[in-house]
């Protein structure tokens, strides 16, 4: 049940917005799509779900071309919100799982289970306009795997919710991923995407500028980073051979540095002036990543 995109081309008219993206997303992963807004994130998920047609290249889905009638074992969250806000909670609900082929008992038994998780079950009868941008978001995402879809797509999942929310919503994706769904979405909180994701893709303008499993993107990053925790200054190291960046922190400094040989010299210069509460050698944080491969007007 792999989804495999090979050689993604969409251009309108002399604009393209994604330029031969291949990517192979294993059944039953997480999946990090990435990138700065603009970089072809949204109009790729628009091909996933058959909404756009390629330019060039073609998606299948185990081992079928993913066309509008495979929209049914597909679950879609946009970043914008599509709701009805008119529409009470429950018959939102069972309208479109209606349109994914549903029958009303089961929409009602999925939906009271997703309520109930989700701790709001008092708005059950609630017209969508008179919910919080936050309960609106988990009634989206209700919409969006009420009928168990095998592949799921979320844009900016957890746009417009606070921590606990965030939480509530972050543990049902893990559960759906444990289920055996197949997981793509993109988000601007790294820190989500590191927790959550086996495989990622960072876009720029439309082409993959890094892809494949985090664990190894992480481990042939060249640059490491180094955190020196102590009550003195250490402003002598910005000037060492090797120091790329250099960044005061609460009780330290972060050092961007070139290899781990640089670590090396710098931790004999810190040994010489005594002890220091902590030094760490840091692989890098998928934000570094990103600022690096995308450039810092995005961070």
């Amino acid at each position: 049940m792999t989804l495999k995109i090979n050689n993604i081309t969409k251009r309108f008219g002399q604009s393209v917005a994604v330029d031969q993206l291949s990517l192979e997303i294993p059944s039953g992963e997480m999946f990090g799509m990435l990138g700065a807004n603009g970089a072809g994130k949204t109009t790729t998920f628009r091909m996933m779900l058959g909404l756009l047609e390629p330019t060039e290249g073609e998606m299948t889905w185990k081992g079928e071309k993913i066309d509008y009638s495979r929209t049914n074992v597909i679950g879609y969250l946009p970043e914008e919100r599509g709701l009805y806000p008119k529409l009470k909670v429950r018959d939102q609900l069972i309208y479109l799982g209606r349109l994914k082929g549903m029958h009303k008992k089961d929409i009602i038994t999925e939906m009271q289970m997703w309520l109930e998780r989700f701790k709001v079950t008092d708005y059950e009868t609630k017209r969508i306009e008179e919910l919080s941008k936050g309960n609106q978001q988990k009634i989206q995402f209700i919409a969006s795997v009420i009928h168990r879809p095998e592949l799921l797509i979320l844009d900016e999942p957890f746009s417009g919710l606070d921590p606990v929310n965030a939480e509530l919503l972050k543990e049902a994706v893990i559960d759906l991923k444990k289920k055996g769904t197949t997981i793509v979405f993109s988000s601007h909180r790294m820190d989500h995407v590191e927790e959550l994701c086996e495989h990622l893709c960072i876009l720029r303008h439309g082409t993959p500028v890094v892809k494949g499993e985090l664990r190894e993107i992480k481990r042939s990053f060249r640059n490491k980073f180094i955190v020196i925790e102590g009550e003195r200054s250490f402003e002598t190291l910005k000037n060492l051979p090797g120091v790329k960046k250099f960044q005061q922190k609460q009780g330290g400094v972060r050092l961007q540095v070139e290899d781990e040989e640089v670590a090396k010299v710098i931790f004999a210069e810190v040994a010489k002036s005594g002890y220091v509460r902590r030094f760490e050698v840091e692989e890098p944080s998928l934000q570094d990543i990103f600022i690096e491969k995308v450039g810092t007007a995005y961070a």
